[in-house]
């Protein structure tokens, strides 16, 4: 769902004083991919103000702000455990797969730098994992910040063990399996087409591979709405390709269920975009239009780059 508009949210800077050293779970790492935006000082504030550490936290840098470096190094005054990883690479899937490459732990919990966790969240996103070490944990993701943006806030737990036509209900910014199931269903995609929804392709892959994703409402975090709308309408484009990408991906081996799912989600958009135009929604306008336009350009450019490979 589209939400936002929080007026009563203020940035939280990354102050060592205000943080006390925590109990440390030394069988989960935190992966965190970035380019080095200044809300990544805040990401890192909430995990290490969390009610637990995790054996170590991975920053994949692919930016080139130097605060990042004084920020870390900040959070390594403490005790804290962790590990600056430089990249040249650009997209959010090799960010991540670069840091899977130096997890050592059981257990992995990915976030993003625009994500808030929540002071309990490591400790029930572990307690989930090893529970359930043989399936994705995923949870709610609420808004944060004065710009609208899309989360997942049900309270309902959920557990899925296929695919569905509407959503694969993974949250890439709120995550966390085993590396057992990393090594099970892959690395995530780094294409290009993909960009915007690897975390969508690797769930659809996973749950066609048999492996359950458990939805629990309790592991939250809040998504940073910033930005504007303009820069929203671009994102929403940048979406809706990256999912035809990822549909065109399956449709050229002959997945007749994503296909299904590809129709769906063009009738799904035009609905939205005559709601919002009807209802005087604007983001819901802009929503709808942009999938409606964007899906299917998505699609042929899969097709074509299969063609040529």
């Amino acid at each position: 769902m589209v939400e936002g508009k929080n007026r009563s949210y203020k940035p939280k800077k990354l102050i060592v004083s205000d943080i006390e050293p925590k109990p440390v779970l030394d069988d989960v790492t935190v992966v965190i991919p970035t380019l080095g935006r200044a809300i990544l000082e805040e990401s890192i504030h909430w995990i290490a103000a969390g009610s637990a550490w995790p054996g170590a936290l991975i920053i994949v840098d692919q930016g080139t702000n130097q605060n990042v470096s004084s920020w870390l190094r900040a959070l390594k005054s403490l005790g804290f455990p962790v590990v600056h990883l430089p990249s040249t690479q650009r997209g959010r899937a090799a960010g991540v797969n670069r840091g899977l490459e130096q997890v050592g732990s059981h257990f992995v919990a990915i976030t993003d730098d625009d994500c808030f966790v929540a002071v309990d969240w490591l400790e029930l996103m572990v307690s989930r994992l090893r529970e359930n070490p043989e399936a994705i944990v995923t949870g709610r993701v609420d808004p944060a910040g004065e710009d609208l943006i899309v989360v997942v806030t049900s309270r309902t737990p959920a557990v899925y063990v296929k695919p569905r036509l509407k959503f694969d209900s993974l949250s890439g910014g709120n995550m966390g399996t085993s590396m057992a199931v990393i090594k099970r269903v892959g690395f995530f995609d780094e294409d290009p087409l993909l960009r915007t929804a690897e975390d969508g392709e690797w769930a659809y892959r996973a749950l066609k591979g048999g492996v359950p994703i458990i939805y629990a409402p309790e592991v939250t975090v809040k998504h940073f709405g910033w930005r504007d709308e303009t820069k929203r309408g671009i994102q929403y484009q940048e979406y809706a390709h990256s999912h035809g990408g990822f549909y065109g991906k399956y449709i050229r081996k002959g997945d007749w269920f994503i296909a299904l799912r590809a129709l769906f989600h063009h009738i799904r958009a035009l609905r939205r975009w005559m709601r919002g135009t009807v209802t005087g929604n604007d983001e819901l306008a802009i929503y709808g239009r942009a999938y409606l336009i964007g899906l299917l350009p998505g699609i042929i450019a899969s097709f074509r780059k299969g063609n040529k490979s």
